[in-house]
């Protein structure tokens, strides 16, 4: 049952990262791409956590925590580039 479960997380991190990686290629505009950006990051996040789960292994948590704190740099360093430009 386990594995069921893990096929079907895969299947489905695995459609959200092809949709996101669509988004970062065709976003018609650069706010598009990074927030694309950020939401494949979030999907990365989220298979790294659900591989931990599934295989009882607390030596990803972390990875989780430093790749958690780039994201959010990131995305408020792009809000304040953005926030910058329209002014």
């Amino acid at each position: 049952m386990m594995t069921y479960a893990a096929v079907a997380v895969t299947v489905l991190l695995t459609a959200a990262g092809a949709m996101a990686l669509v988004r970062i290629v065709r976003g018609p505009t650069t706010l598009d791409r990074i927030v694309a950006t950020d939401v494949l990051l979030a999907i990365i996040i989220t298979g790294i956590a659900a591989e931990a789960a599934f295989s009882r292994d607390p030596t990803a948590l972390p990875v989780l925590v430093v790749v958690s704190l780039l994201g959010i740099t990131g995305s408020v360093g792009v809000a304040r580039f953005i926030t910058r430009e329209k002014s």
